[in-house]
Formats: C-alpha cells, structure tokens, sequence
C-alpha cells in the first residue's frame, strides 16, 4: 500500500466520523478534505476546481430555482388539498390517497421544497380530522425519498452521477432510465409504509408540550415554530446570550431537537441548525420573516404559502411539464440526429426554463440566491474532486479490482 493510497483512505475516514459528529456544514467537511489532498499534492488546483464547472452541479442549482418557482406559484399546495379527505377517514385512507402523489411529485421536483409546502399543510389538515399529525410526517418525507429515485432529476445524487459518465466520455442516464429500477423500489417502499406505519409511528408525542393550551399574553400572541437555518446569526450561542426576543420580537418558549423537548432553563440552550423553537409572536413576526434565509421553515397554523391567481400556477406547472418532455425527447435518436450542433438535455432545458420563470416573475429573481441551497452544491463539487483524488491515488483502481474479483 502506497502512502497515497493510505492517506486519502484516512483522510476519506475522518471526513466520514467528522460528518457523522456534525462538527461543520457537509460541504466545509468536504471542502477541508480537498485542501489535504491539495496539501499533499495528490489534487492539482484545476483538479479542485473542475467540480464547480459540473453540468450535473449547475443543473441541479437551477432546479432549485425550477423548484422555488413552481412552490411560489401556489400548484403544489391546491393540488395536495385537493388530496387530503375531509370529514370522516382513517389513517390508511388519508395515506393511500397522498403519498403514491407526493412520490410522483417528488420524481420531478426536489425534495425540500416538496416537504416543506406540504408538511404545514399535512399537520393543520390532521389535527382538522382528528389523525395524529405524527402518523403522516415521516411517511412524507419517505415518499419524496422514494420518488427522487425513479427520475433523473428527482435527486441531486442523480445528477451527479450522469455528470460524471458523462466527463468520463460515456453516454449519460435518460431522464426514466432509473426508473426501470427505481419505480419497484418506490412502490415496495410505499407498501411498507401503508403496512408499517400505523403500527411503528406513535399516536402522539409523548414529549410534545401543549403550548397552545398557555393563555395568550396579550390577546393578539400566538403560537408560532420556527427552524433554524444555516444562516440564522444565534447558531452555537445561548439563547440567553443572544437574546432571541430583542431580535425578533417573540418569546422562546420551548425548543425540540432530534425528537426531544426542551423547556427548562432555555436561557443555558446553545442554538444549533436544525432546531424548532416554539415561540410566542403576533402576527407580523411570520410575514416579517417568512421570506427571510435565517429559517428553514416557519408554521403558524395558517395557510402561509402564497395563493396566486390560476393563471400563474397553469404557466408554472406547463413550464415544468415541457421542461421534463423536452429533457425525454430530446434523448431521443431521431432528435439528436435532426439537431447534431444542440444538445438537447436536461441542462439544457432547465436553463430555459429557469430563466423563463425568473423573466416572468415566478420567482422573485432578486432573491435567486436565497433560493439555491449552496451548502448542497459546495458538498457535490468537492464530491469531485475527492473522486479524482481517489483515481490519482490509486484508491478507486484498487476498490474496483476487489468488487470484481468478489
């Protein structure tokens, strides 16, 4: 064994246990790795850098603009309210009827905007009916998981996959290609969740704290949760350090994390990513911040997505379907032969389209920043360059020759 060989297999080992901590962002972890392998010579600089000229990257952060748009439009909310039941149901029911449909969804549009529209809608629908809103929520993100593996454009790992067949000079996936694959797996997953969700989920959170049933304060308070993001400037400082009400103008009055609920001695909680604070606010604390980057998601127990006219939601779902029609026939043998100079891809179309829809004002193209997940792009551009360091080293050669031998 080389010392290359052995010090990208460490290198790759700590970044996995560095993951596995959460010590950092993915793509900082991944990021620190490369330089080593820059360090150590094993990278060039333009090896470190071919990640972030990827077609498979650059697809995949204009989808997320393809996905902003298609959420600010409104469609994706109508359409799974028109799924839930209303009156009377059961558990089975009400799943059979929105999760083959938020799987399909899924297929085309990327997951966390997906989860988000509909999550706030799920929970409200649910406590509306009398279902336990905890029978629904891990099925939902399930779903999107299961439906992001029959397309390729239904996860960003798709994606990066075709851009690397095709740098390495093969012919790339067709937009259905994994489904011939993918569509079993989502199916046999969707029946496990209809047989085995009812039974594993709990009826209730055991650790939940019912927060609404706290007078309101001065009548015009309510109950607001709030995610924190990745930007939300209190991260890794005490509530009571940060002093969350001077900012914000609303009252911590409970935070959950990874299934627990924290409600003693909050001002001595440090504030992570990822962490759901309940908090009391009035009305303008959702419309203030709701657009703001500092929270993933915010959830009030109203309707806080926009409802544009019909005619916005009709031009934003027939852009998305021409998007997908366009990317499958232009694969097509007889259209690469009629148009030999265009490549007619999925790059391609998307481009097309996210710039339609930022001219048209689908999505507010100021904010397009906002919108692009540049943590997630960051971890797929290192993923490159981590891949190459594995070829340079001879890593890759030598894992390729035990799979097969085995």
């Amino acid at each position: 064994m080389t010392f290359e060989i052995l010090f990208v297999l460490l290198a790759l080992l700590g970044m996995v246990i560095a993951l596995v901590l959460d010590k950092m962002r993915p793509g900082m972890v991944l990021f620190s790795v490369v330089v080593l392998f820059l360090c150590a010579g094993i990278l060039t600089p333009k090896e470190m850098l071919e990640g972030f000229s990827n077609k498979g990257m650059i697809t995949v952060a204009m989808l997320f603009l393809v996905s902003e748009g298609i959420r600010q439009s409104g469609a994706l909310g109508q359409v799974i309210k028109k799924l839930l039941p209303q009156g009377k149901t059961t558990v089975f029911k009400a799943q059979f009827r929105m999760l083959p449909t938020i799987a399909f969804i899924s297929a085309f549009l990327n997951n966390t905007p997906v989860v988000v529209i509909f999550a706030p809608i799920i929970k409200r629908w649910a406590e509306s009916v009398k279902l336990p809103a905890t029978k629904f929520l891990i099925p939902l993100s399930y779903v999107t998981i299961l439906g992001g593996i029959c397309t390729l454009i239904g996860t960003s790992t798709n994606l990066v996959v075709h851009g690397m067949i095709l740098e390495a000079g093969y012919e790339g996936f067709t937009m259905f290609e994994l489904g011939k694959v993918g569509i079993f797996v989502a199916i046999a997953g969707i029946l496990y969740l209809f047989a085995f969700s009812s039974r594993l989920l709990p009826d209730v959170r055991t650790d939940a704290v019912k927060l609404e049933e706290e007078p309101e304060e001065h009548g015009d308070l309510h109950r607001v949760e709030a995610v924190l993001g990745a930007r939300f400037p209190g991260i890794n400082k005490k509530l009571g350090d940060f002093n969350f009400k001077r900012h914000y103008g609303a009252e911590v009055k409970e935070i959950k994390r990874s299934g627990q609920s924290i409600v003693g001695n909050l001002e001595n909680e440090y504030l992570r990513e990822g962490d759901t604070l309940v908090v009391m606010a009035d009305d303008s604390f959702v419309k203030t911040w709701g657009e703001s980057s500092v929270f993933v998601l915010l959830a009030n127990g109203k309707d806080t997505e926009p409802v544009p006219g019909k005619g916005k939601r009709w031009f934003a779902l027939a852009l998305l379907i021409l998007m997908i029609v366009g990317a499958t026939v232009g694969e097509l043998p007889v259209v690469k032969e009629a148009f030999p100079e265009i490549k007619l891809d999925m790059f391609f179309f998307v481009s097309i389209t996210t710039i339609i829809m930022a001219w048209t004002k689908i999505f507010p193209a100021r904010k397009y920043t906002k919108y692009i997940s540049w943590d997630i792009l960051i971890t797929i551009a290192c993923a490159f360059a981590i891949s190459k360091a594995m070829v340079n080293s001879g890593v890759a050669d030598a894992v390729a020759r035990f799979i097969i031998g085995m």
